[in-house]
């Protein structure tokens, strides 16, 4: 069973935590601190209830469409990969907010910039493998402690800028696009390897 911090960080890092902040900041530049702090709180709620909806109910997707966790594994893999490309080559672009009154917590905040389709496929193929009430406790408790560190994140997103800077905040997410493309080429070779053998 892997420990609560090799969980916490790998849920952590497919958020894709600093393109998120670098997201928040572009969309919420013309907000008032109140109204960024809202959003903010709002973005990390939605966070956490998606990825605990995907987590605990993913494996009756899998039952209701006859799919294998495997065949999953590669096809999730392949998305997260590609995704990663785009980060690691800084393609990732910051989402257009829409009207002045939409609410961004949400959409584009939580879906898809830090619950998109790779982080989808990774939580769906997690869930799948609990074995234990422990392990499903741990994994709960990490993914709760990842999105509540994003939400610090976004909390404090204005001094990151201040700190780091557009460039700063750049590299750390292509950096972390990186990480998150070494996670996709694991899950790809571990359905591979399973298909195989």
């Amino acid at each position: 069973m892997e420990s609560f911090i090799h969980i916490y960080l790998k849920l952590f890092f497919i958020m894709t935590p600093f393109f998120l902040v670098s997201t928040f900041l572009s969309l919420t530049q013309d907000y008032e601190s109140g109204k960024r702090l809202k959003t903010a709180l709002k973005a990390t709620l939605a966070i956490s209830v998606s990825g605990l909806a995907l987590y605990l109910f993913g494996k009756y997707i899998f039952q209701l469409f006859g799919i294998t966790i495997d065949a999953f594994r590669i096809g999730a893999g392949t998305v997260l990969f590609l995704s990663s490309l785009k980060m690691a080559g800084g393609g990732g672009k910051p989402v257009d907010a829409g009207n002045d009154d939409d609410d961004i917590a949400v959409v584009p905040l939580a879906i898809p910039v830090a619950i998109g389709p790779g982080t989808i496929g990774v939580l769906l193929v997690m869930g799948v493998g609990v074995q234990s009430t422990q392990e499903l406790l741990l994994s709960c408790s990490a993914l709760v402690a990842a999105t509540l560190t994003l939400g610090f994140l976004l909390v404090i997103s204005s001094g990151i800028k201040r700190v780091l800077g557009r460039r700063g905040l750049n590299v750390l997410s292509r950096l972390t696009g990186l990480f998150v493309a070494s996670m996709a080429a694991q899950m790809i070779f571990t359905g591979i390897k399973n298909f195989m053998f």
